[in-house]
Formats: C-alpha cells, structure tokens, sequence
C-alpha cells in the first residue's frame, strides 16, 4: 500500500489538474494499491491537516480543466519558520501530519518559492516529489513549466486583438504581461503576437530608445506601435538602485504599473496617444492548451514512476526535450531568467524589435 500526500501551491495556472490526473493514473494503472491524500488550499492544507481522501472518481474529466481542484494559497518561503498568528510551529505541523496519516510520500506541484518549502521539508525528512508549474517558466532546472504555454497563448492572443484597433486608430498601445522577476512570457508572447517592442525586466529599457524606435516606424509609415511589457520591466536607471532604493521608489510610484509610467514617458516626449492593456490573471485561467495537457500528463506520469520505484527528492523536470529527475537542493532558491545574450533575443533584434536598449 502506498499513501500519497498532493498539494498544489503558490499562483494557480492551466494543467495543475492534468499533472495530477497524471500521477494519479500512473499509479492506479500498477499493481500497487494507493490511497492519495489532497490537502486543501496549499501548505496551508498540510499544516493545519486540512485533507480530504480522494478517489480515481475525483481525477476524471479534469484533463481540460483549468485551476486546481484541490485550492491554492501562497505561503512565503520566508515564513514558513516563524510561528503562525496561534504560535503554530508550520514545519513541525506538516511534519506531524504527514506522519499522523502514515504518507509514503509528497506530490508537490507550484513554482520557487513552492520549491523552497519542498525542499526544506525534504532536508527535515519526509519524502519529496514535486512539479513544475509557474506561467512564468522562471523555474531551474527544466526547460519548460507547465502552464507557461497556455498563458502564452493567452497574451499572444491579447496582443493579436489590440492589433486590429492600433492600426485603425494609428495609435500606441503597450499590452503588460505577467512576469515580474523573468521575461519568458513576455519575450514568447511578444515575438508571437508581432510586437514592435518587448521590454522584460533582464533588460533594462532607456525610454529614447524606446522613443527611437517608435519614430523609426513613424517614418517607414507603420502609423501604429505594439508593445509588450512584462509587469517587472525596469529602466536603466532604476536598475542601479539598491534593491532597498528601488522598493522604496516603487512604493512611492504615482502610476499603477511599470506600463502606465513608460506611457505617461512617451506621451510627454512625443506628444502621442499611448493606450495601456493588463490581460492580469486570464493569463492564469481557462483550460490548458494542449501542449501542456500533452506536457502536464506526461511529468505526471513520470512523477508516478519515481513513486513506484522510491525513488525521493526530486523535481520531474524536462532537458533537451526528455523528461528527468532534478534533485530538489539544485532547484530550490535559483531563479531560470532570460539571458539578454541568449539567441531568441538576439534572433528577436534581427528582424527588427527593440528591447529599449
């Protein structure tokens, strides 16, 4: 009999559900008798016991279904060790309640900061698998996430609608897409979707040159310009700040997002009209594309092999287009950006967009 423990933590994506449904499977599909374990809203679930057993019944017909049908919540990595509100020590709680149920193992699915509490538990003693979910696709040790797919379908989608109503308009019109320490969204979406300029926060902008190459356009007779901003985007000078200076300042910030200032910038020193759109968390909803339906499934079901065979304290990840097994201490605290060298940026430049730089 194997007893598994599932969470799902952090910010909810596309294909969390088919990741599941994927374990699931692989074990029902042995000759080893399970019992899983769901534990509600995240670490939360699992440090107040918040559980539910769950059946093979629970798993079907939720490979198309958006969110997670356990619940979400985040809890800061940089919590976790101090006492909860009731003096609750949440590491000896989850340790306790993952020994009171007898569990022969965790599934945990989310991204960093998810990882860093897996981990620890990991180092306290309790056997570990986890997952990669994040839109952000910021995660080490694996080349793609799932959920970073469809939400760039999502924001392409969003940038290819603001199209029709630039052009007729003729005006400028920055779309914010989610990604606050990593460019990955923004940097796919906007290739996809045909922006004129991306601006992700690996590359710190100086608004002339975004100025520069609005007017470049201007003068070939493109009466319209697309930009995709990632939400963490920074210029070059508040890139020299201390992280403590740049907190401070954004604190301080009149404007709602990094989009509203750079349109406010450009308006001021052009003269022009600038529209800002924030597609904000659909990037997050609706059901998985089929690439992570096909993507989610299949770490899934690797992730119920490792299980099966024992096999603890790693991260089912994907290198140079195979699946393989991470060790959680060479995941956990890294953070995966884009290198502003890398060759998709680079390929990005070649046919004309500018990263403000």
């Amino acid at each position: 009999m194997k007893r598994i423990g599932m969470l799902t933590s952090g910010g909810d994506c596309q294909a969390l559900n088919a990741a599941m449904r994927g374990v699931v499977k692989c074990l029902s599909n042995s000759d080893e008798q399970i019992e899983i374990y769901g534990f509600n809203n995240g670490y939360r679930g699992l440090i107040y016991g918040d559980f539910r057993m769950l059946t093979g019944q629970d798993f079907s017909g939720i490979l198309t279904k958006g969110g997670t049908i356990l619940g979400s919540s985040r809890t800061p990595f940089k919590l976790i060790r101090e006492p909860d509100e009731n003096g609750i020590d949440k590491v000896e709680a989850m340790k306790q309640n993952y020994y009171k149920l007898k569990l022969d193992c965790l599934v945990i699915l989310g991204g960093n900061g998810t990882h860093k509490t897996a981990n620890l538990l990991r180092t306290e003693g309790l056997n570990v698998i986890t997952l990669p979910k994040t839109i952000d696709n910021d995660l080490w040790g694996t080349d793609m996430t799932f959920g970073f797919q469809s939400a760039v379908n999502i924001a392409t989608d969003c940038i290819d609608c603001i199209h029709t109503t630039a052009s007729s308009h003729g005006r400028i019109f920055i779309v914010e897409v989610m990604g606050h320490k990593a460019g990955w969204l923004t940097l796919n979406a906007g290739i996809a979707g045909g922006a004129d300029i991306i601006l992700i926060p690996e590359i710190p902008y100086d608004i002339d040159k975004i100025i520069e190459a609005i007017d470049a356009r201007d003068k070939r007779g493109s009466k319209f310009t697309i930009m995709a901003v990632a939400e963490g985007a920074i210029s070059k000078e508040d890139a020299k700040l201390s992280k403590k200076e740049y907190k401070e300042k954004l604190k301080n910030r009149q404007y709602p997002s990094v989009s509203y200032e750079v349109a406010a910038e450009i308006e001021t020193k052009t003269g022009k009209e600038v529209r800002v759109t924030v597609p904000g968390h659909t990037q997050r909803g609706g059901s998985p594309c089929p690439y992570d339906r096909v993507f989610a499934t299949r770490l899934g079901a690797e992730a119920g092999k490792l299980i099966l065979s024992g096999e603890y304290g790693f991260m089912v990840g994907y290198k140079n287009r195979e699946i393989v097994k991470v060790p959680l201490e060479d995941v956990a605290g890294k953070l995966k950006s884009v290198d502003p060298d890398a060759t998709i940026v680079q390929e990005a430049k070649m046919i004309g967009i500018s990263f403000g730089d």
